[in-house]
């Protein structure tokens, strides 16, 4: 159990890296270009991270490379930004909240991993907490940025439980989770690039404060999130990483408490509460020994008695 406990805290840093992505997105990066976006947040995270495993892809992993990368990094990517610059953080977050639920029933199929009912009672106490402490009746939602957002959750759900399966499948040669990262976020970057300049044309203009948001959603929205989110995804239960994620629009919520001065009325409060005990309801239960097995230790072979023979004393072995 602990060390469950250290890799649910090792994942717990993307959740909470991507909830303060959001602002910084909404405040500091430019708008109206997501692909470039997106580039830009993938392609340089990805070579750092292959500067310091210097591994390449061998085999079939050049092409779960390139396919993961669309799902997890570059997909993924345009469509949060897209969704992030069109929806308010609140609405964003709460669609995808959904994703422990999804992330489960996919991995129900793939990895043969059975949500346990406590599972999907903690996806659905944490979707209605999120729900409570975020939506309001005067919350606009824009159509286009919703359905950007959902297909942004479905396909890194899908994207993650296929990394997952195919780490499992490999066993001790599977690669390492810096490298594997790194391969996704460059397939990722490169595959957004050359749409990026067909589509959206230059660059956007990059200023001081969006040269530092950019600098936040390489380094530790991206290279540092995924590595530590991947990580956790190898170790643990496809259902634990999902409400582990929860974290993520609890971090949107108290970050606007903190920097942006907003007061959080009675009814956020109740939400924060339900998003933390789904939280915590998605913790692994502990190992129980099996059922009609003692777990106590034989006596030693030395204090068992030695039947009694003729010529011998009983037990003295002599």
């Amino acid at each position: 159990m602990e060390d469950t406990l250290r890799w649910s805290l090792v994942t717990a840093v993307a959740p909470v890296a991507w909830g303060a992505n959001y602002y910084v997105t909404q405040a500091f990066l430019p708008a109206g270009q997501p692909l470039y976006g997106a580039a830009i947040r993938a392609l340089p995270a990805g070579l750092l991270l292959l500067a310091v495993a210097r591994a390449l892809p061998r085999g079939s992993w050049w092409w779960k490379s390139l396919l993961l990368g669309t799902l997890n990094m570059g997909g993924f990517f345009a469509l949060v930004y897209l969704a992030a610059q069109r929806l308010p953080s609140s609405v964003a977050s709460t669609v995808m909240a959904a994703a422990p639920l999804v992330l489960m029933l996919i991995a129900w199929p793939l990895t043969a991993e059975r949500p346990a009912p406590r599972h999907l009672a903690a996806a659905g106490v944490g979707v209605a907490g999120v729900a409570l402490m975020l939506l309001g009746a005067d919350t606009a939602v824009d159509a286009l940025g919703a359905c950007a957002a959902a297909a942004a959750m479905v396909m890194s759900c899908l994207g993650f439980v296929l990394a997952k399966r195919w780490y499992q499948a490999d066993g001790a040669a599977a690669p390492g989770i810096l490298a594997s990262t790194a391969w996704q976020l460059v397939g990722g970057g490169l595959l957004l690039l050359p749409l990026a300049v067909g589509v959206e044309g230059g660059p956007p203009a990059v200023d001081g404060p969006a040269l530092l948001g950019f600098g936040y959603t390489a380094v530790l929205a991206t290279a540092v999130a995924f590595a530590a989110w991947f990580a956790g995804m190898r170790r643990l239960p496809a259902a634990t990483v999902g409400l582990v994620g929860l974290l993520n629009p609890v971090t949107g919520v108290l970050l606007g408490t903190l920097v942006a001065g907003e007061s959080l009325a009675p009814r956020q409060l109740c939400g924060l509460l339900l998003a933390l005990v789904g939280i915590l309801l998605g913790r692994p239960a502990p190992a129980r020994p099996p059922v009609g097995r003692s777990t106590a230790q034989p006596p030693p072979r030395a204090a068992r008695a030695c039947p009694a023979e003729p010529g011998r004393g009983p037990g003295t072995g002599t």
